[in-house]
């Protein structure tokens, strides 16, 4: 990912130094595991781990020249290890190193991928609080529905989100496993109490089978997680655009006091933030179909999959985070338009009453059918004449005939939209 898009935690995770730094963990735990079954001196083990060292600088201008990276990293182990890296990588394949640091490197990304989700739900908690009975208009279709409370927006995200966590929890789970069985997978050349040691050494499962490496659907189902979590992302930062609309103008999102919006035109303040997130959401989706291409592989292995990973978990992880990090600017710092809110729900002419005053008619006696084109003509007549809903309502001897006025009272009430609220935020956040 460029650095335009990266956090400094999560993007220290992909470097190479990192990454050898894994794959120097697997080696040094294989070799302890060797000690205890034996098959390596205690002494030829110290001075693997006092000596043991790498050179990114190095492991480059050797693999300049062999084209094989574990490879050239062991050949650097050696220069510095000396006599007894001879049993360094004893019985191993390049999978069975490449693949288990590849597990540590995917959990340690997703660990701070939690950190953040967590922070995010967080923001959006207090947010929905903040504005739990604040009313806005619900739309479907693009078009006025009834009013519904932002506050109840932001709990839909919220109880999305969660859902998003409980999904990367099973994923870093699915791909939290180990492998070192060998070339093939059948512990030719080692014990399968080897790669147990190995394994427990790192915090790592060992995998019931797998081939030369482990199977790519843990890690398909890693990426196309953080391709949901995107979309969530993505939901969120499109509405947020949508009410920032000239039209609209309930929401905006943060804009400093230097900020600029426009090269040309001064008066602009632009969507930018969500902008952005959407972009990058659709770069995720695309990587999670590369995931997905990753599980099909001939026979025990090929290594079509390898180069996409070196770009797509990188990428992912830390553009996701980014996302993530953005979103709660945006949710903490965004500003709310009450009056505005206010003003754009009167837009209707109060026409939105119309499904309470079906339910009242119909409670009335009138049947369904003749209570909705009744109502249906007197709201389509209220909008079109631009004039307030109830005032045609109280002119039409059909629903007159029906009503007393404390009855007419009590269909105009915002009461309807607020009173399940504390119902719904029970259910979400206790």
């Amino acid at each position: 990912m460029i650095s335009r898009y990266s956090t400094p935690k999560m993007k220290q995770i992909w470097t190479l130094e990192n990454k050898f730094n894994k794959w120097l963990d697997v080696e040094l735990a294989a070799c302890k595991a060797h000690v205890k079954l034996g098959n390596i001196p205690q002494s030829d083990y110290d001075i693997i781990v006092d000596k043991a060292a790498f050179s990114v600088d190095r492991i480059n201008e050797i693999e300049s020249e062999i084209h094989h990276d574990v490879i050239a990293f062991l050949t650097n182990i050696a220069e510095n290890v000396g006599e007894s890296s001879r049993f360094v990588h004893l019985g191993l394949t390049s999978s069975d190193v490449v693949d288990t640091a590849f597990s540590l490197l995917i959990k340690e990304s997703g660990d701070i991928l939690l950190e953040t989700i967590d922070i995010l739900l967080s923001t959006l908690k207090t947010q929905a609080y903040n504005y739990k009975t604040t009313l806005i208009m619900g739309r479907t279709h693009g078009v006025h529905a009834e009013p519904t409370t932002f506050g109840l927006k932001l709990t839909i995200w919220y109880e999305e989100l969660k859902r998003n966590k409980e999904r990367l929890i099973s994923a870093i789970e699915s791909i939290n496993v180990g492998k070192l069985s060998g070339a093939v997978g059948n512990y030719a050349h080692m014990p399968p109490s080897l790669e147990k040691l190995v394994c427990d050494e790192l915090g790592l499962k060992t995998s019931s089978s797998s081939n030369q490496i482990l199977q790519r659907d843990r890690h398909a189902h890693f990426v196309t997680t953080l391709a949901i979590i995107a979309g969530t992302l993505e939901k969120m930062a499109t509405e947020i655009r949508g009410l920032q609309k000239t039209e609209f103008n309930e929401i905006t999102e943060p804009f400093s006091k230097k900020q600029k919006g426009s090269s040309a035109m001064p008066h602009k303040k632009n969507p930018i933030i969500c902008e952005r997130i959407s972009g990058l959401a659709r770069t995720i989706r695309g990587y999670a179909l590369t995931a997905l291409e990753n599980q099909n592989l001939w026979h025990e292995r090929d290594i079509s999959h390898s180069s996409t990973e070196r770009i797509i978990f990188p990428d992912a992880t830390v553009g996701l985070d980014y996302m993530m990090i953005k979103m709660i600017d945006v949710i903490k710092n965004m500003v709310i338009n009450e009056d505005q809110m206010k003003e754009n729900i009167e837009r209707s002419y109060k026409v939105f009453f119309s499904q309470q005053l079906l339910l009242k008619m119909i409670e009335k006696g009138m049947s369904r059918e003749k209570a909705y084109r009744i109502v249906q003509r007197n709201a389509h007549d209220a909008f079109n004449n631009k004039v307030p809903f109830e005032s045609k309502i109280e002119k039409d001897p059909d629903i007159l005939s029906m009503f007393n006025q404390q009855d007419l009272d009590s269909i105009f009430s915002y009461d309807c939209y607020i009173q399940h609220v504390d119902f719904i935020y029970k259910r979400v956040f206790n």
